[in-house]
């Protein structure tokens, strides 16, 4: 990233201009604008079948990102045969015939990679990792394995389950979600139907159901060729070395059948399309508005992106005074640009308040309108909206694995590895005569699509004229799905080679792990203050964390805290809440205010070149709040909103139920940080005052940066903060920990007509601190804290196809700690899983092998090079030495600990904290159709769990 930091430096010059500082833009030299160039370089080449190869040099950490771009998507596919590409894309991480079982997820943990990953979208599917710079041959050894040999291991078994894997995907992200059905019917609406976007990128369950052997292998010969993808290596890695393994590896793959390039095709849409939804999951209504616009990289895509902006992304513009600040219709609007290689939307989604008439939202979007076209644009909110894309984009490239993503889209949208540099060109360039042009050309007049989602039995909510959308709602039928075969290893045909590809490729040289250098200091009130000078971005990240968090509110009062942290962020005594928002933005800046278990949280990012600024806002909006009464309605209703929301989302509600029954009713950690409808209702100003002014004080407090900005400068900047914020005594009160239970108990929260059922089941763990805590976190490794490593995963997704996932953890805080599993399984199959759970938790302490424990050390070991890699990384690391008291050498000591580990010491571990007969059970799912037979699961009856509030 050594190129990037200097592009960034000469970007900061760029980015003064939208805050007004012109005076600093004329004093950068010339050279500024040629390193603007230099973004992100590359070297590319092509083999001669056809492969792409693009390389991109970055030595700032000993890691390097791979990406395997195959140039297929879902608009590749034909109707009836829909999600294919993305099946495809599951398929692919599993074996292979030189990789052996568990494919690129067993590589993975063995080599310490970031964890094989990827993602499918209309036109392309991506595979990526990243891994020590040492294991680079690894990688471009296993991808080409995964080109070139692999389809021979896909049986029919093999489909099967993984058919159930990709199903538990849909409902887990579509079906079991509130609203989860919206894009379905956008598209289906939005497009012909023998257009390729006229479907979802997931596909439907029937055309997964009907997919047959011999259709996927034709979909692999047909995309999955050499001169069909594009291989992007991004890191520390020599790029002679790295070629000759790639020649090595993937040249001898004959090139393919080649593939046209898809022309752009507009939706073409005649006429608007309006179409409601009574949804089983949603408790407020929401309207979705969707209108065709352009493909990616048009000349006009940065245009609308910046157009929804300045219509909806801050407190004066248009469509957000109108809905929210003025009709009070909705706490937020919600816009996306959707640009593809072949066409592309703009969507608008308002999610209105409890028994909000659509009408009136729709004509509350059209009083925004209309007040854009009478006042323009605003020439000051266009170019804070470019400052914020502009900062966004280069966090994403923060990282080599979102470089080498970022790079890979570009050579397939764009056709060009190198267009980031155009690209940001394009955006600076907008004008506001641009956005208003692209207004009258894609918005105005123009025909929409437009999605009533309605909670069931209240139909007359949606917009007046819609016909009822076709939506298929996957009944929950006990047996409906056989069971997975077994699948087997063997009894497929070997692909010949000029080389043995069996032979793993050696390490290279083992990087050393380095640790940040850690400054702290302190200022007269008690704030404590640590930093890391990194140079590599012109960016700060910084957080203040100050002891209390959800211990602090009381039990007739839940959601005091968080209200008190909404109100923050709107406004200071002499800044409005729009003018505070603003001179945030103009700075390139973001602050935000939450709340966690055991911390009150303030939080933000900032040009390093605009920190003392950005801290000089910090330091109003914690000393002066503006205490606005009209901005406390909005902060309620908005937070209103969201506990309605939450009522329905399971994750949400088993995260919640499984706190309620660990701690117990009288507990702060039963109630739902955001409080209850009436809790938040009945607050008034003077409580969050008194909150604010007796909770909140430094001497309880952190402050830790970390990014382009020294000690001095950083003390200097919080000098006003060290003097004028008051230490006060602030007695946080002393909430029991949960105690451990004796025996096993089932708890159930029932959501009718769930496709899913959401498993919540814990027992008490370590704090963070405590000696326990990291050898537990070892020892879980292999039963649910590793991925595609772990037992839950290979044997409730990879076996048997019951989930898309599930994972167990240690989380400790400084009081407390707990062991924690969760998983969304099928619907039908809710007793089935938990058995199987239960049985791997019981097994576990008696089967853990040598075997295991080499895996474990392995990624553990290997995976720490790539553990200081960003800021937000590097943060973490301030925020585990600073709130939980750990040696700023931790991770070499945690190292050590995994060095000495012994089997026993893991198996005694997994017996004191891993309890299936005194572990808490906690079910959310369809009652009627799966609380009796979890009565099979050997614990009783379960407990019905009722109210949220």
């Amino acid at each position: 990233m050594r190129v990037l930091k200097h592009l960034l430096r000469a970007s900061a010059a760029a980015l003064t201009i939208a805050s007004g500082h012109g005076a600093a833009v004329a004093a950068q030299p010339a050279a500024a604008e040629a390193a603007v160039r230099q973004l992100m370089p590359v070297e590319q080449f092509q083999l001669p079948n056809g492969l792409r190869v693009v390389f991109h040099i970055d030595r700032s950490d000993p890691v390097v990102a791979v990406a395997l771009a195959a140039h297929v998507g879902s608009a590749r596919e034909e109707p009836g045969r829909t999600g294919f590409a993305h099946m495809f894309e599951h398929l692919f991480f599993l074996d292979s015939e030189n990789l052996g079982p568990g494919g690129l997820d067993a590589l993975s943990s063995r080599i310490g990679g970031s964890g094989a990953n990827g993602y499918t979208t209309r036109d392309l599917t991506v595979y990526l990792q990243t891994v020590p710079r040492d294991a680079l041959e690894k990688m471009i050894w296993a991808e080409a394995d995964k080109l070139g040999f692999f389809i021979n291991t896909v049986s029919e078994e093999v489909l099967a389950k993984e058919k159930q894997v990709v199903k538990n995907e849909k409902r887990q992200s579509n079906d079991n979600q509130p609203y989860g059905h919206t894009d379905t019917v956008l598209v289906e609406n939005l497009y012909p139907q023998d257009h390729p976007y006229s479907w979802p990128v997931i596909g439907s369950l029937r055309d997964l159901d009907a997919a047959t052997l011999e259709d996927v292998r034709a979909f692999y010969r047909r995309w999955y060729t050499p001169n069909n993808v594009t291989l992007v290596v991004a890191g520390d890695f020599d790029p002679a070395q790295a070629r000759a393994w790639v020649e090595r590896y993937f040249g001898e793959f004959a090139r393919g059948a080649e593939a046209p390039d898809m022309a752009p095709r507009p939706a073409a849409l005649g006429a608007t399309r309006l179409l409601f939804h009574e949804d089983n999951m949603a408790q407020l209504p929401q309207l979705t508005v969707a209108w065709p616009t352009v493909p990616a990289h048009h000349p006009d895509a940065h245009a609308l992106n910046l157009l929804l902006d300045v219509l909806t992304d801050g407190k004066t513009t248009p469509l957000h005074a109108v809905l929210v600040e003025e009709e009070r219709l909705t706490s937020a609007v919600g816009a996306g640009a959707y640009p593809g290689k072949v066409a592309g939307e703009m969507r608008l989604q308002v999610r209105a308040f409890d028994g909000v008439s659509l009408d009136r939202v729709k004509a509350a979007l059209d009083a925004g309108f209309a007040r854009f076209e009478s006042q323009g644009v605003d020439v000051a909110a266009l170019e804070r909206a470019k400052t914020q894309r502009e900062v966004a984009f280069y966090d994403r490239i923060s990282s080599v694995l979102g470089k080498a993503s970022a790079i890979a889209t570009y050579a397939v949208h764009a056709g060009r590895p190198d267009f980031a540099d155009e690209d940001v060109a394009a955006l600076r360039a907008v004008s506001a005569a641009d956005l208003r042009r692209v207004y009258e050309t894609y918005i105005k007049d123009r025909p929409f699509v437009a999605a009533s989602f309605v909670p069931r039995g209240k139909p007359e909510l949606a917009l007046a004229g819609s016909r009822r959308a076709e939506v298929y709602e996957e009944p929950i039928v006990q047996g409906a799905e056989a069971d997975v075969a077994p699948v087997a290893a063997t009894g497929y045909a070997r692909t010949p080679s000029a080389f043995d590809r069996t032979v793993e490729p050696p390490y290279g040289e083992a990087p050393a792990l380095n640790l940040p250098d850690i400054w702290q200091a302190a200022l007269p009130n008690g704030l404590r203050l640590a930093g890391i000078e990194d140079h590599e971005l012109p960016m700060a990240r910084f957080e203040i964390a100050i002891d209390g968090g959800r211990l602090m509110d009381r039990l007739d009062r839940p959601g005091t805290g968080n209200l008190v942290a909404q109100m923050l962020k709107r406004g200071t005594r002499r800044l409005t809440a729009a003018q505070f928002e603003e001179a945030l933005k103009s700075l390139g800046a973001e602050i935000d205010v939450g709340l966690e278990d055991e911390h009150f949280v303030v939080s933000g990012a900032t040009l390093a070149r605009n920190f003392e600024a950005t801290i000089a806002l910090v330091q109003e909006m914690l000393l002066t709040p503006r205490w606005d009464e009209d901005e406390l309605a909005l902060a309620k209703a908005a937070v209103t909103s969201a506990i309605q929301s939450r009522k329905v989302q399971p994750n949400a509600v088993a995260h919640r139920m499984f706190e309620r029954v660990t701690f117990g009713e009288n507990h702060i950690y039963a109630r739902d940080p955001l409080g209850t409808e009436a809790s938040v209702a009945a607050l008034t100003m003077d409580e969050l005052k008194r909150y604010h002014a007796a909770n909140l004080a430094p001497n309880i407090a952190r402050f830790r940066v970390v990014g382009a900005i020294g000690r001095d400068r950083v003390e200097a900047a919080l000098a006003g903060l060290g003097r004028d914020w008051r230490s006060r005594d602030v007695a946080i009160p002393d909430w029991p920990a949960p105690q451990a239970p004796d025996r096993a108990q089932l708890f159930f929260y029932d959501i009718p007509g769930a496709s899913q059922s959401v498993f919540a089941f814990g027992y008490p763990g370590p704090r963070r601190a405590a000696e326990d805590h990291y050898p537990a976190n070892v020892m879980n490794y292999i039963l649910g804290g590793g991925g595609f490593a772990s037992r839950l995963m290979q044997q409730l997704r990879e076996g048997k196809g019951y989930t898309y996932g599930i994972y167990s953890q240690f989380a400790g805080g400084v009081r407390h700690g707990r062991f924690q599993l969760m998983s969304g399984v099928r619907a039908n199959v809710t007793l089935e899983a938990a058995q199987l759970t239960r049985s791997i938790l019981a097994d576990y302490a008696g089967s853990f092998s040598e075997a295991d424990l080499d895996v474990t050390r392995s990624f553990l070991t290997r995976s720490r090079a790539r553990a200081f890699e960003t800021l937000d990384a590097k943060l973490d690391y301030l925020g585990q030495v600073t709130d939980y008291g750990l040696a700023a050498d931790y991770p070499l000591r945690e190292q050590g600990i995994v060095d000495r580990m012994s089997v026993a010491e893991v198996r005694d571990l997994a017996r004191r904290y891993v309890r299936p007969d005194a572990m808490t059970y906690v079910v959310v799912g369809d009652a009627a159709t799966q609380a009796e037979r979890l009565k099979a699961l050997g614990l009783g009856d379960p407990v019905i769990l009722r109210s949220l509030d």
